[in-house]
């Protein structure tokens, strides 16, 4: 059995998933697996393949939602000589090179009408002809679909065939969502992190604090394990210190590192008139550096404690990012934290 990447988790949605999956694994029929983006549904094609008999037999990959119609018939079925322009000789398509084995048809909710019918044939007859070609093949090729489309909408709208949906779904395997997953997201958050330390060459992981746990399980996470894995990754580089647990997870990264002040307290207008009409108190220009420091940190101390020293909150309550209030919060010298010698 080759070593594919493992699906992470022990959650109950999980493991009632992958134990339908391995019952499936041992019978010769089509299977539809259904879920949102992100969420594994290749991993569920290589394990159906690779606990089933065919396991020494060839596993094929099809992305339907890449090629154009033409494109993607000529990649499945094959092409004889001169059956378009620039097909100078024969070519063999995925279900030839995958008999005997599976082929996984992945975004199955775009192929054409036109190409639903030749594959329905297929999966009836094991028959098939090029294009271009006469001669009727014949296979023998598992075939696993999967789609984050309602199918059964579309053959409702006649936009997918139902008798190929009916041949195609002997059984249908539901991926459940990270969100319907939640104890399995700090296992899979873990698992990410030590990859890319290894990656990065960090002898170890220092984990996450308690605010980044709860940043992961508060996350809806439409992107799943793929957005989840970004996340954790983008974060543990940004952190860039395996001294310590991460204390932020970037889960946005098209969201600057500074908020944009409100129209009222724009600098500019009014500001001299204001300042001229009401003059205050004049600090001696020799200590306006240290008045101003004192200032900062006072109320930064205040706002800390206001806010039980949850620095995220604190950087909410007075505008900032998190990164800048805990640079402040160095420049300052009010971390507690201490690094590891």
């Amino acid at each position: 059995m080759r070593n594919t990447e493992s699906m992470i988790g022990n959650s109950a949605a999980l493991s009632n998933a992958l134990e339908q999956v391995s019952h499936l694994a041992q019978i010769n029929r089509p299977i539809l697996v259904l879920g949102e983006r992100g969420t594994g549904k290749e991993l569920v094609a290589e394990r159906l393949h690779y606990l089933s008999p065919r396991w020494d037999a060839p596993l094929l990959k099809v992305n339907c939602a890449a090629m154009a119609d033409s494109l993607l018939e000529s990649e499945l079925f094959g092409h004889e000589p001169g059956a378009f322009t620039g097909a100078t000789r024969s070519h063999q398509g995925r279900f030839e090179r995958a008999d005997g084995g599976t082929l996984f048809l992945d975004e199955l909710g775009t192929m054409s009408l036109r190409l639903q019918e030749k594959l329905l044939r297929l999966v009836e007859y094991g028959e098939f002809e090029r294009v271009g070609g006469q001669q009727t093949l014949r296979v023998d090729v598992r075939v696993i679909a999967a789609t984050n489309i309602d199918l059964r909408a579309m053959a409702g709208r006649g936009e997918f065939r139902e008798d190929l949906l009916d041949r195609l779904s002997f059984d249908v395997v539901h991926l459940p969502p990270l969100r319907q997953r939640q104890e399995d997201i700090a296992e899979l958050a873990q698992h990410f992190s030590v990859q890319l330390c290894a990656e990065l060459g960090w002898e170890m992981f220092a984990g996450f604090s308690p605010n980044a746990l709860h940043q992961l399980l508060q996350h809806h996470w439409p992107g799943n394990i793929r957005e989840l894995k970004n996340a954790v990754e983008r974060s543990l580089y940004r952190w860039n210190d395996p001294a310590l647990p991460v204390e932020e997870i970037v889960i946005d990264p098209f969201q600057p590192p500074w908020t944009e002040p409100s129209a009222k307290s724009r600098p500019g207008e009014h500001s001299v008139a204001a300042s001229d009409e009401h003059p205050r108190p004049s600090v001696p220009l020799e200590n306006f550096s240290e008045h101003m420091a004192a200032v900062e940190k006072d109320l930064l101390l205040r706002a800390l404690l206001e806010h039980g020293q949850n620095q995220r909150q604190t950087a909410s309550a007075l505008g900032l990012s998190y990164d800048q209030l805990r640079g402040l919060v160095r420049k300052h010298g009010l971390t507690s934290r201490k690094r590891r010698q």
